[in-house]
């Protein structure tokens, strides 16, 4: 029995997450779709160009067959571009996604804290990663890994201090409306965080 309960104790302990702390597989996913969008409606707008190409050479053209082949043609060549760009833009912003929150997640499990500092090393760790797999000579990917590694804990300083800080001001919502009896009319933590910003710019 004594077996049984420590068993389950240890299991809750690994499922628990640190506040702050993103689902790994959910931001892979989101990050595969907003990729595919990204590069799907890059190369479908760099496509309008060559669209005009065919759009001349069917003016130019009086036989109907080939009209109608080119035009055909000039379908296909933008569905495979328009896939190719969707796939790629897909696996690109889902192998970062995946790497950042990964290497977030790991090092919060990690160091027993979930602060700003994680944010830094996972951004700054991803981008050297990307940088060293870039084609290029040695010297050309030694240089994207450094530059990758400062501007990834450049950027993900602000923003992990914006995201730990409307995550703080969220807890203290749920924990003001707990503590006060309100569970039932509780507002929701962003919603909570949100009037807590207003209360102050009101000041």
């Amino acid at each position: 029995m004594e077996v049984s309960e420590k068993h389950e104790e240890t299991r809750s302990n690994r499922t628990e997450r640190l506040a702050g702390t993103v689902n790994w597989g959910t931001a892979t996913v989101i990050g595969v779709f907003a990729g595919m969008l990204y590069g799907g409606s890059k190369e479908a707008a760099a496509s309008v160009s060559k669209d005009a190409e065919v759009m001349l050479k069917l003016g130019s053209t009086p036989d109907k067959r080939e009209q109608y082949r080119l035009m055909r043609d000039a379908m296909e060549k933008r569905f495979i571009r328009v896939t190719r760009g969707s796939i790629v833009g897909g696996i690109r912003l889902g192998m970062f996604t995946a790497g950042f929150y990964g290497l977030q997640n790991l090092l919060a499990e990690k160091r027993g804290v979930h602060d700003v500092f994680n944010v830094v090393g996972a951004g700054s760790a991803t981008a050297a990663a990307f940088g060293l797999i870039m084609p290029g000579s040695l010297q050309w990917r030694a240089r994207n890994v450094v530059l990758g590694s400062v501007l990834g804990a450049a950027i993900c300083f602000p923003l992990g201090w914006i995201h730990l800080k409307l995550v703080e001001k969220a807890n203290e919502g749920n924990m003001a409306a707990k503590s006060s009896g309100e569970i039932g009319e509780a507002k929701s933590g962003l919603g909570a965080a949100i009037d807590r910003l207003e209360e102050n710019l009101n000041k």
